[in-house]
């Protein structure tokens, strides 16, 4: 399969990879989507992050604290 790039940016990205590293062309593409790849697996959903961090808040907390009431609530976002 031949590959054919018809984006002018897209066509000066792919030539800038292999001219910086020194390698052909075919090897800065095969090098760039490798490590596309590699981030895409490697990648933790936003979900996953939140919660951690979540967890982490929480954790520094401890207890004893108490709920806020609706009114607190909008008063600390200034809808009093």
């Amino acid at each position: 399969m031949n590959l054919q790039i018809r984006d002018p940016r897209a066509r000066d990205l792919a030539r800038q990879l292999p001219e910086k590293r020194k390698i052909s062309m075919t090897e800065a593409v095969i090098e760039a989507l490798e490590s596309e790849l590699q981030r895409e697996r490697e990648r933790v959903p936003l979900a996953e992050r939140l919660a951690a961090i979540s967890n982490d808040l929480k954790a520094k907390a401890g207890s004893g604290g108490r709920d806020l009431t609706k009114d607190e609530i909008d008063e600390m976002w200034g809808h009093s």
